[in-house]
């Protein structure tokens, strides 16, 4: 209720002050069972965006441990579905706590790799938890407004989505899973962004 609430709200004042976004694929997000939704971190406004593309999905988010430190902040993003992780110590309740909310197909989940190459450690997380739910993996770029100041200037924001894909245990020929598929994340992730948008 507050997640769609939260939602609905940041949609209305996002349409008044940036217009109206830009969804690419948006008929690719799976409508019958809960996904691991990955994309590339590139702002604190694209979570926003990403979240408001796939609606009317709800979501659980991965976030770090100190976000949860400021009282008013954590009790907000708890309310938004988010659970603390320690990054630099992580527990196997990290993978344990988001497998179980997807296979209750209630909530998705939102993983946002970070770094100039998207943190291979979190796309590996992504696809040991694809695997563990067998739920699919969409891949997700998003483009548009990266800061406060460049929604007011109206730049046009875009969520491009690629093709879900389930995780394997094996795969003929390929030693690594893990490693074939944070290749295949990443092909995705630079196949989207190759994607031209018309002004």
């Amino acid at each position: 209720m507050f997640f769609t609430f939260v939602r609905g709200f940041v949609r209305i004042l996002l349409y008044i002050f940036n217009g109206k976004p830009t969804y690419i694929n948006r008929d690719k997000l799976p409508k019958d069972e809960t996904y691991v939704l990955i994309a590339p971190h590139r702002s604190l406004i694209d979570p926003v965006f990403i979240a408001l593309a796939a609606s009317p999905r709800q979501f659980c988010f991965m976030a770090k441990k100190e976000l949860f430190n400021h009282k008013l902040f954590g009790w907000f993003i708890s309310n938004l579905n988010a659970f603390p992780v320690d990054r630099d110590n992580p527990k196997p309740s990290a993978i344990k706590k988001p497998i179980k909310i997807l296979k209750e197909n209630k909530l998705s989940l939102v993983i946002f790799p970070t770094g100039t190459r998207h943190s291979q450690e979190l796309k590996g997380g992504a696809v040991t938890i694809a695997r563990m739910s067998k739920r699919p993996i969409v891949p997700v770029v998003y483009e548009g407004p990266y800061t406060i100041k460049d929604i007011f200037k109206r730049k046009k924001a875009v969520v491009k989505i690629g093709d879900p894909f389930y995780v394997e245990r094996k795969l003929e020929g390929v030693d690594d899973i893990n490693q074939y598929y944070s290749d295949k994340i990443q092909q995705s992730f630079e196949e989207l962004d190759q994607i031209s948008v018309k002004k």
